[in-house]
């Protein structure tokens, strides 16, 4: 091959590589989740690292008990982690593809996050 026809390959393979990098990175940007305990009393809002961003508390959640309150903030944030790692994973999915690099990814995200 033609070493100035492979460099122009290269090139055009290095410019792919990185639009899609640019793609997931914007696509990334918009997964979140946010995730309702049972009742209603607690909203709890992650960015598509799991890191909690929004905490929304009713009225009956004030009255309840600050251990209970405690442990039913931190049950419904990790369902907004595992629903955030999901919408990750499907959209890296759809960038990779099943394989080795998803697994490198995926394989931190919360229990039930990948199915």
């Amino acid at each position: 091959m033609d070493p100035a026809q492979w460099l122009a390959d290269y090139r055009d393979r290095l410019d792919r590589v990185a639009h899609s990098a640019r793609a997931a990175s914007a696509s990334l940007r918009g997964v979140g989740a946010s995730a309702a305990s049972p009742r209603g009393e607690v909203t709890v809002t992650v960015n598509a690292a799991g890191v909690l961003e929004h905490i929304t508390l009713t009225p009956t959640a004030r009255k309840l008990e600050a251990d209970v309150l405690a442990a039913l903030i931190v049950a419904t944030s990790r369902e907004a982690q595992k629903l955030a790692g999901a919408r990750m994973a499907e959209v890296m999915a759809g960038y990779l593809g099943d394989g080795d690099a998803l697994a490198q990814i995926t394989q931190h995200l919360p229990a039930g996050a990948v199915r």
